[in-house]
């Protein structure tokens, strides 16, 4: 018998952990759940969102396409998911007729990324994003700024909303998707002497643009 198999051999037969702990018989949320409204927990999202350091504005078609241009700020190119998965139809083409480009998604050198986004969690003003094809992770971690295109009828009440909607969709943003990140405000760290610095691992500023609903 070989290390490798003598190491597994043991494994195999040791004794589960937490064997005689009892299963859970009531889940609590994270955070107590409030039954709200659409508006309430639209409310209820920005105020989080805000307390987080981002930027929230709620806007129709033209406004969010005129708040994409006074963030790029004379910027001619933008990273971009694509558009079968942003929320605002031919959005590449009226940059486009403005002068402004889609970059390759893993230029480097790129000031504003532009995505949609999989779900937002009101409790905590967290937004989910789950990378595949079409949906470049490099596009909200690469960029100071970081532009996250939002329905309102893509906001759930919190975490365990979301993972139990997963559950009802056969985990398909662990199953269908290369990577899921809930994104809680800018890019920030205090690792360091507990001195707070902001961008240290992606954007050091988050716009949230958010749509009516489909």
């Amino acid at each position: 018998m070989t290390a490798r198999e003598r190491i597994l051999s043991r494994l195999r037969e040791a004794r589960p952990p937490f064997a005689d702990v009892e299963p859970i018989a009531e889940r609590r949320n994270m955070i107590p759940r409030q039954e709200l409204t659409s508006r309430e927990l639209l409310d209820q999202f920005m105020d989080a969102a805000e307390a987080l350091g981002c930027f929230v504005y709620e806007l129709d078609r033209g406004g969010a396409i005129e708040q994409i241009m006074d963030l790029l700020d004379g910027d001619k190119s933008v990273l971009s998911w694509d558009e079968a998965h942003l929320p605002l139809n031919d959005l590449h083409g009226a940059l486009a007729s403005l002068g402004v480009s889609v970059a390759r998604h893993n230029s480097g050198d790129v000031r504003v990324g532009l995505t949609g986004v999989n779900a937002a969690l009101a409790a905590t003003g967290s937004l989910v994003l789950e990378s595949g094809a079409g949906r470049y992770r490099g596009a909200s971690l690469l960029p100071d700024l970081h532009i996250a295109l939002l329905r309102a009828d893509q906001i759930l009440p919190d975490l365990e909303g979301w993972t139990a909607m997963q559950a009802e969709r056969d985990q398909a943003a662990f199953r269908h998707a290369s990577n899921t990140v809930i994104v809680s405000g800018p890019s920030k760290t205090a690792d360091i002497g507990h001195q707070l610095v902001k961008g240290a691992h992606g954007p050091r500023e988050l716009h949230i643009l958010i749509l009516p609903p489909a």
